[in-house]
């Protein structure tokens, strides 16, 4: 039986996606072993490139393959990205993530130039994260009812969330060898499996001495399990659930602020700045690789600053 035209043409798209695939494949194996990127940001870049993929795939003039991609075609994708009120912090990514595939594709001599070179970033303002007071922060950590395990086990994740400023994944994934109470710290392998050792605090200490000696027992309720905190069914907490449960101690607590996955991390870097940390000292233990990205915090600390001199000074003006 003679096929259509049509046919042929979603094979040859077929095979080429098939190529795509390869592609993506080899580039982030590449990115793990050069870089050691955990499995979110492999996840995340390689989920931009397939958004490249899915649009060149619907694009009448391309023929789909990535190693094909044109500046013209990136311009355009980038574009309507923007059009469809994509946000800039966003295409942003995007656009890092896509120069860093087309240096890998040039470096293995799979293209004869680089069709991203001269591809601007657009550009990006800076909104100050939200972040919570203290006064907030000790009602948000007094919430969970420490009478019952759950309790027990929520208010020694929040202590030790805003004790060491840890990313959520951390804080979920975290093990019972990655914890020294003798010590007072935890290791912590960060973004780029970077390690760093965090101070926990007499008071974060505490609540979590209780837990893993009062709660944990009862929730793993005779299961082995080599994660910090655990679930009623002694599995592993995830993220969604750690932040189901922070919003509902949030509400419980007062808050109506729009929490954020880093809510808490916001807020410990914040209150560090605020009562005189270096900020070298916190680009360490919140883990960022280039200090720009812990000057945010600066802005924070200097809003609070002039908040409180407008309250407390003669001439304030509030």
């Amino acid at each position: 039986m003679r096929q259509s035209p049509d046919f042929f043409r979603d094979m040859l798209r077929m095979n080429i996606t098939d190529t795509n695939i390869r592609m993506l494949d080899e580039f982030t194996d590449a990115l793990w072993l050069e870089d050691g990127l955990s499995r979110n940001t492999l996840a995340s870049y390689r989920a931009d490139l397939m958004q490249l993929v899915e649009w060149l795939g619907r694009q009448p003039r391309t023929n789909g393959s990535l190693s094909d991609v044109t500046q013209a075609d990136l311009l355009a994708f980038l574009s309507d990205r923007i059009g469809q009120g994509v946000k800039a912090s966003t295409t942003c990514r995007a656009l890092t993530c896509i120069k860093r595939f087309y240096r890998y594709l040039l470096r293995q001599g799979k293209i004869l130039a680089d069709p991203a070179t001269n591809i601007d970033s657009p550009k990006i303002s800076r909104h100050l994260p939200v972040s919570l007071t203290e006064t907030e922060v000790e009602a948000l950590l007094a919430a969970p009812d420490t009478r019952q395990p759950l309790g027990l086990r929520d208010r020694a994740m929040l202590e030790i969330l805003y004790a060491a400023g840890l990313r959520v994944s951390e804080l979920v994934g975290l093990s019972i060898s990655q914890i020294r109470q003798d010590m007072g710290v935890v290791r912590i392998l960060g973004k780029g499996s970077k390690e760093r050792l965090i101070p926990l605090g007499e008071e974060a200490l505490h609540w979590l001495s209780l837990y893993l000696q009062e709660a944990r027992p009862v929730l793993l309720a005779g299961k082995h399990s080599n994660m910090s905190f655990v679930t009623t069914r002694g599995d592993a907490m995830t993220r969604q659930a750690f932040w189901y449960l922070i919003k509902r101690h949030a509400r419980q607590a007062g808050i109506v602020k729009l929490l954020s996955p880093h809510t808490l991390r916001h807020a410990f870097a914040t209150h560090l700045l605020n009562h005189g940390a270096d900020l070298r000292v916190v680009q360490l233990l919140l883990g960022h690789s280039d200090i720009s990205t812990t000057q945010i915090y600066t802005h924070v600390a200097r809003e609070r600053l002039k908040q409180l001199h407008a309250r407390h000074h003669p001439r304030g003006t509030l």
